[in-house]
């Protein structure tokens, strides 16, 4: 009989720790208001990774340290805390700004053109690459398989002499 309680008091022990550990993984931390409205540096480098300084050329604004990145991302700390969407405060900035503060231009218009030359030059190449590798076979393919006898010079009435004389020695 103790061996049966044993068992028993074994298969208790190991329900009550997963229905801890059950209870650990369900509980959810409740946000504090303050984290709610604030967004996190990552949310902020999020939206800022998608501009460019408008002080220093190709740079990115989330890794650039000049004031006026500072201050551009305080000011997309308080767009997102007001509720705004990361769409709305990149067309925010384009209309301040220009287009020229994306990181990646619009995909319309004349900026297609960005997009779709990429993809041009490389089908051009490949046709390109096409086109030689084909004449290359073709010019293979019409070359006779059997080499013409390279001339030296010898007339053949010599090359005849010179064959009889080779056959009368045996």
């Amino acid at each position: 009989m103790t061996k049966n309680r044993f068992l028993l008091l074994v298969l208790f022990t190991a329900l009550v720790s997963l229905l801890i550990t059950v209870k650990v993984y369900a509980q959810d931390p409740a946000p504090t208001p303050a984290a709610a409205t604030v967004p996190s540096d990552n949310e902020v480098n999020l939206v800022a990774k998608k501009l460019y300084c408008p002080v220093c050329p190709n740079t990115p604004l989330d890794v650039c340290e000049t004031q006026a990145c500072k201050d551009w991302r305080a000011q997309i700390r308080d767009q997102l805390a007001s509720g705004w969407t990361e769409q709305e405060v990149m067309d925010y900035f384009v209309k301040q700004y220009g287009e020229r503060v994306l990181a990646e231009p619009e995909r319309g218009g004349f900026t297609s053109l960005v997009w779709m030359l990429p993809l041009l030059i490389v089908a051009l190449g490949l046709v390109f690459v096409g086109l030689v590798l084909k004449s290359w076979r073709a010019s293979r393919l019409s070359r006779p398989l059997v080499q013409p006898e390279p001339q030296t010079g010898i007339s053949k009435q010599i090359l005849d002499k010179i064959e009889a004389e080779i056959r009368n020695m045996d």
